[in-house]
């Protein structure tokens, strides 16, 4: 999945997992940041349902001058409360509203927004006083089903808040956004359209959607652009540095830990225990042997793990499972250069894609990069960048990006060229996929954009 349990720390630690990470422009001169955690939630999930760590710090961290380290981060901290400890329930009763006396077990949570300032001594990076603190906001419950929580989408609404000043938050439980035959692509890469072809022939068919009717928890954030930008402003120019920003989501625990009634408290430092950029990262790229040193650095230390991107172990895969398939990607033995550049520096203007560019600099690190002069696509094209939809991904990424296909492509060869012309893809490079798109989603028109979740009453799509 694209980072879903994909550590062997995280497998014990599934509120921390960091699953996905959207940023796309939204109208108004906006840009919603979306990251998501706890991963593959059953709706029935009870009597206990999930919820975010109290004892986790989320961050959306934003770097706009590309050294990979945050110059924005909003933070988020949750705590939850048991208003009724004398019941196993979750609910005694239909929960109608965010203070509903029958809603037993409810999380708040705090915002806080740091700005970086000039750093310190030996590189120590620090930040001013927070430029403001929202607290006591109320998460939405889990959507247990139509008697305990009637007219869910109505009721989860209510838990977006207004920050003023053209910002919106809402942190809670949601559907499931990104999709992939986890079936199909673990059982030693099983790909469409051409099954039949593999080391071990697999019979034709349809892409499975594994995860269609699971749940996430998810923070997601509404900002002015401006707020974003080095220079304070909405961008115009595509083709300007000033244009671009980077954003990732990490999850951080205490280094000491005490665990209360109903709670669990920290001490000491924060450390980092998630993060994510590009989807899939963590998940295919990065060995198991160094997936949780990964998961521990900050983007600006990427270029410990350059190898990795240069000679990714999917390449070197692809031509053994499907023998014939692949001959020129096989016999390319230079550095991964095209694959550096989309997810480590960002991809410059010199690389020819007309009015393109989210070159965020030399320093190699895993962001999620997003030109924020590009306008909004009304039609957006599920394969981004690859079918000339300049405001898919690479460049952010939409709920509808078919991120893996996206990938496996590039992986596979089709953006090579771009760095390297004398290289010609496969033929099966440009038509490789898991076959899962159009996505089994409900997604919503307005903020906060994921749609609403699963409750143990829906039953699987036949």
């Amino acid at each position: 999945m694209s980072s879903h349990r994909e550590a062997p720390g995280l497998l014990q630690d599934p509120l921390a997992d960091n699953t996905d990470v959207y940023a796309f422009r939204t109208p108004g001169d906006t840009v919603t940041f979306i990251t998501s955690y706890v991963p593959v939630e059953a709706p029935a999930g009870g009597p206990n349902f999930y919820e975010f760590g109290n004892d986790v710090l989320y961050e959306i961290n934003v770097d706009n001058n590309g050294d990979g380290i945050p110059e924005v981060k909003y933070q988020f901290e949750f705590t939850s409360k048991n208003t009724n400890p004398n019941t196993f329930l979750y609910n005694t009763g239909p929960i109608t509203a965010l203070d509903s006396d029958s809603w037993n077990r409810r999380q708040l949570y705090k915002i806080t927004k740091l700005t970086r300032k000039r750093d310190g001594r030996r590189g120590q990076v620090r930040y001013g006083d927070p430029e403001y603190v929202k607290d006591n906001i109320p998460c939405p419950p889990c959507n247990v089903g139509p008697r305990s929580t009637p007219n869910y989408a109505a009721l989860a609404a209510k838990a977006v808040k207004d920050l003023g000043g053209n910002q919106k938050v809402f942190a809670g439980q949601r559907a499931e956004s990104f999709f992939v035959d986890l079936g199909r692509i673990f059982d030693l890469g099983a790909l469409g359209p051409f099954q039949n072809l593999h080391l071990i022939p697999t019979p034709a068919g349809t892409g499975v959607d594994s995860i269609a009717q699971v749940n996430v928890h998810s923070i997601c954030l509404q900002v002015p652009i401006k707020d974003v930008t080095s220079d304070g402003r909405v961008p115009s120019d595509p083709l300007s540095p000033k244009s671009v920003i980077g954003v990732w989501g990490s999850a951080s625990r205490r280094t000491g830990l005490y665990r209360s009634e109903g709670s669990s408290e920290g001490s000491g430092d924060w450390r980092q225990v998630s993060r994510l950029g590009n989807p899939l990262v963590n998940e295919v790229v990065i060995p198991t042997g160094r997936k949780d040193e990964w998961n521990s650095k900050t983007p600006a230390r990427e270029a410990d793990f350059e190898q990795y991107f240069l000679h990714p172990e999917l390449a070197a895969l692809l031509p053994v499972l499907y023998p014939g398939v692949f001959p020129n990607l096989a016999a390319y033995s230079k550095d991964r250069v095209d694959l550096k550049a989309i997810l480590l520096t960002g991809i410059p203007k010199e690389v020819g894609i007309p009015n393109f560019q989210n070159f965020t600099g030399t320093t190699e690190a895993d962001e999620l990069r997003l030109n924020l002069a590009i306008p909004i696509n009304p039609n957006p094209d599920r394969l981004g960048l690859l079918n000339g939809d300049t405001q898919g991904y690479p460049n952010g990424r939409r709920l509808t990006d078919d991120v893996v296909t996206i990938e496996l492509r590039a992986v596979a060869g089709v953006t090579i060229p771009l760095v390297d012309p004398t290289f010609t893809p496969d033929g099966a490079a440009g038509v490789i996929e898991d076959g899962t798109f159009p996505p089994v989603r409900q997604f919503l028109n307005q903020f906060p954009y994921i749609g609403t979740p699963y409750s143990g009453y829906d039953v699987p799509a036949a």
